[in-house]
């Protein structure tokens, strides 16, 4: 089973997108909106698309929609990658 952390999506948010000078993402961003922290649905798609092809798991755009927190994107694919969410 693969993990996939808060710790993993910074990570990504970074090579993905880059991180707005005044954004913290060491901070507890779980709970905060994406375009809070300044990423747009473009960002969040080009996100997703790293996690993608990096975990080799998909995230079907209706999901993305929902999962407005790194939090809710970091559990969504957590679960993903243990097999608690259907493919």
């Amino acid at each position: 089973m693969q993990d996939f952390t808060l710790d993993d999506l910074r990570r990504v948010m970074r090579a993905a997108v880059g991180v707005d000078d005044s954004v913290d993402l060491e901070s507890d961003i779980s709970g905060i909106e994406f375009t809070d922290l300044g990423y747009d649905s473009l960002a969040l798609l080009e996100i997703v698309g790293k996690i993608e092809k990096e975990y080799g798991t998909a995230v079907p755009e209706d999901a993305v929609q929902e999962l407005t927190t790194p939090g809710k994107l970091a559990e969504y694919v957590h679960r993903q990658l243990s097999g608690a969410v259907a493919s």
